[in-house]
């Protein structure tokens, strides 16, 4: 069982940063694979970006690549997300995800993640 909790969140003007962070209970958070999604008003929840169990390997959504940065650290129990050049189509609620790592199926499919945090407001103003 892991528990998480994001937090960070907040309002910032359009071109602004923005770290999101990721706390996990439990002691096997180095087994899972990390994930960031959001999820705007009236829309689905999507893939931001992934991080593997040993820290590795990332991959971003298109959206997010070159100015979203994810990392983690194992020793802590914790993940972060650094947004920079924000804009207002990045505005959404975040969510950070675990997934076993021993599972199959795309990173990027949501319905692949075993848990889920409570989520974290990102707004950005134009």
């Amino acid at each position: 069982q892991v528990q998480l909790v994001e937090s960070g969140g907040g309002l910032v003007q359009a071109g602004g940063s923005l770290r999101l962070s990721c706390a996990a209970s439990g002691r096997t958070f180095s087994t899972y694979d990390m994930g960031w999604f959001r999820q705007a008003p009236g829309k689905e929840r999507e893939f931001v970006a992934v991080i593997r169990w040993s820290g590795d390997s990332t991959y971003y959504a298109d959206s997010a690549t070159g100015r979203f940065t994810i990392s983690r650290d194992n020793a802590k129990n914790t993940m972060d997300l650094q947004m920079n050049s924000l804009k207002p189509e990045d505005t959404a609620v975040y969510y950070c995800a675990a997934r076993q790592n021993w599972k199959a199926g795309s990173l990027r499919y949501r319905s692949t993640y075993d848990y889920w945090g409570q989520g974290t407001q990102v707004t950005v103003s134009s």
